[in-house]
């Protein structure tokens, strides 16, 4: 079977995962990347000792690239998707979807007719420990869900922000929840289900910025289990993710993906030890295996596989709740 051969549109920071990871891809081969400035274009691909398109039009018109890793701004995100389908190319969308409901009804509009399939990075799903976490759930092992909590406190100072699209409206879209919070918030619905009733307190409090670096959340989901989110990029010196999920027959601690502590009708069971990657406070850490475990899914999926994956409904799931926090803040 020929290799899929992949294209990045978007140089920077989260590039270089989506390069990395994809060398790493038996069936995989990265072919090209583009950018609106030739310069970062060029850079980038003789880093990797790849092909620099001149844009993302003169990509689209190859022949040789079958998926298309969108790595730029959010803000960006709808339109250049969007793009990409019309051309009937695959899409692998970086986190947000969009930063807009209204955005992803229209991505999702558009794939609806495309022959490209689309899906949009949300690797903590893939993670060994969320997928047995989803198990005992949905088997009723932890019994009936009653509260979760997600906390997602951590400290980016002004630098991060400095001279960039980060904290903007326009391309961030939101702070806490919508950057850096938006996986912790697609990983609940994932596990616990719809969100019926929210009710919220989103604020700026530490930065100069134009979106949220503070928010809480009060959560009822549809199947009657409570919920509360904290987000914030201002609580020094930033903190891990952590989601724990309380039902009638156990417990469950995620510390990122990890399970920490895991109770099971009064039985503790055993656990791995956490590890910090250090997400907390800085961006430039990530640990690739769930982009690599989800993007060899998508490889499967569009050569012919019938596999469940991240698609654009999915995606749109968090950016809805986000904005739905967002709207209902006193």
């Amino acid at each position: 079977m020929n290799k899929t051969r992949f294209g990045i549109f978007g140089c920077g920071v989260i590039a270089k995962t989506h390069a990395a990871v994809i060398k790493r891809i038996e069936d995989a081969e990265l072919y090209a990347c583009a950018d609106i400035s030739e310069k970062a274009a060029l850079s980038f691909a003789e880093n990797h000792s790849i092909k620099a398109f001149s844009s993302l039009d003169e990509m689209l018109e190859s022949p040789d690239v079958d998926v298309i890793s969108v790595c730029t701004p959010s803000g960006t995100h709808a339109d250049i998707a969007i793009k990409i389908l019309e051309a009937d190319k695959n899409v692998i969308l970086e986190k947000p979807m969009a930063i807009k409901t209204s955005d992803c009804d229209r991505i999702i509009e558009v794939a609806k007719k495309s022959k490209g399939k689309l899906t949009v990075i949300s690797q903590m799903r893939t993670a060994p420990d969320i997928k047995k976490l989803k198990s005992l759930i949905d088997t009723g092992t932890l019994g009936k869900v009653l509260l979760v909590e997600l906390n997602m406190n951590y400290y980016r100072d002004d630098e991060y922000y400095k001279g960039s699209w980060r904290g903007s409206k326009k391309m961030d879209g939101g702070g806490a929840l919508m950057n850096q919070g938006i996986h912790g918030v697609d990983l609940i619905g994932y596990l616990v289900g719809k969100v019926a009733k929210v009710t919220s307190i989103v604020r700026t409090v530490a930065h100069d910025i134009e979106v949220e670096d503070m928010a809480v959340a009060n959560l009822e989901f549809e199947n009657g289990a409570l919920g509360i989110i904290t987000a914030s990029t201002a609580v020094p010196p930033g903190f891990d993710r952590e989601t724990k999920i309380y039902g009638t027959c156990g417990y469950a601690h995620l510390i990122e993906t990890k399970l920490v502590r895991l109770i099971i009708n009064g039985k503790e069971m055993p656990c791995e030890k956490f590890v910090s990657s250090g997400a907390a406070t800085s961006n430039q850490f990530l640990d690739s295996s769930g982009h690599k475990r989800q993007i060899e899914d998508f490889i499967d999926v569009i050569n012919g596989e019938e596999l469940e994956y991240i698609d654009e409904n999915e995606g749109k799931v968090p950016v809805e709740l986000i904005e739905r926090i967002y709207s209902s803040s006193i």
